[in-house]
């Protein structure tokens, strides 16, 4: 059995790699027509395991990626596909309507629909002037 000396460095990288247990999903955002668009890549997670909320136009999605397998003895060469839970937030270009959202799941990709909001018209305002002393 070989030891091998102890570094500040090790314990340093090796709660670095701790710390990035969990992952943060990809996200695309775009508009088409009237409705804001968000895909996020969450293959190997199943949809009841992700919640979505949406709060003041910034929309989270938080979620839970379940180990796999147990095997601890499996001689990695490198290990990067994560367990755990995670969670990402995204600003919306636009106001949007969070009680017509919709969401679909398929093929590891989730694919959430925003209506955007009617914009308000403007409305002019007359201004009653009153000479009364």
């Amino acid at each position: 059995m070989s030891l091998i000396p102890w570094s500040p460095f090790l314990d340093t990288f090796d709660s670095l790699e701790k710390s990035l247990s969990n992952f943060v999903p990809a996200v695309d955002v775009y508009e088409e027509g009237q409705e804001v668009i968000v895909e996020a890549t969450l293959a190997g997670i199943k949809p009841e395991d992700v919640e979505i909320n949406i709060n003041e136009d910034v929309l989270t999605i938080d979620g839970q990626r379940q180990a796999t397998s147990e095997i601890e003895e499996k001689n990695y060469y490198r290990k990067e596909v994560r367990s755990g839970s995670f969670h990402r937030s995204v600003m919306l270009p636009a106001s949007v309507d969070a009680d017509k959202a919709k969401a679909d799941f398929k093929n590891g990709l989730l694919k959430v629909i925003l209506p955007k909001k009617k914009q308000s018209k403007s409305k002019s305002i007359k201004i009653n002037i009153n000479n009364k002393k």
